[in-house]
């Protein structure tokens, strides 16, 4: 089996939607922790109540609480089944605590897909998704921290995994078929086959 995927990318470049077409494609496993923190708050555990807050002011979730959901998630995941990566790792903390985790499991991190878009796009993209999804994660002021919580948190991670040789840029502009495309023709270079 070859290694486990990480599809990254700041706020609102398509990290969901692509990582649910490439995983769906290839019959992997799309383990977003953004739709399981969703999933907590919709069934209001513990854990949904203590991140609703959190995410609707557009903070990350902590650290130990987020690789402690994925670490429970990867514990119901068959050996054989591939990984792609939504939303997580988000911080260093998060991305040594996966190297751990998969390391446990006999998993490792293939490569790292980084999707890209100026900042003025993806701000378009998470003011339309709120109107036509009525988020309270993504209002103008919510929106604006998000991407700076990006390049303050997330970003640094990029140049953790390029020193790996682990990443690969692709532009997150245009149709989405178009981006599927290029993140396939990406990750086909990176030998990311089931």
């Amino acid at each position: 089996m070859g290694g486990d995927l990480i599809l990254m990318g700041p706020p609102g470049v398509g990290k969901g939607t692509q990582a649910k077409a490439l995983a769906r494609a290839n019959g992997w496993l799309h383990l977003s922790t953004g739709d399981l923190f969703r999933d907590h708050i919709r069934r209001q555990t513990d854990v949904g109540r203590r991140v609703k807050g959190i995410l609707d002011a557009g903070a990350y979730v902590p650290d130990d609480l987020t690789v402690d959901m994925v670490r429970d998630r990867l514990a119901t995941t068959p050996a054989d089944q591939r990984i792609v990566f939504d939303g997580f790792p988000r911080t260093a903390a998060q991305a040594d605590a996966l190297d751990d985790l998969l390391a446990e499991r006999g998993r490792r991190v293939e490569a790292v897909l980084l999707l890209e878009a100026p900042r003025e796009e993806l701000r378009a993209r998470l003011e339309g998704r709120a109107k036509a999804e009525g988020r309270t994660d993504d209002t103008p002021e919510v929106i604006a921290n998000r991407l700076d919580v990006y390049e303050r948190e997330t970003r640094p991670l990029v140049a953790h995994y390029e020193a790996k040789g682990l990443t690969r840029r692709i532009d997150g502009v245009g149709p989405v078929e178009a981006v599927t495309e290029r993140l396939r023709d990406a990750a086909d270079r990176h030998e990311v086959r089931s």
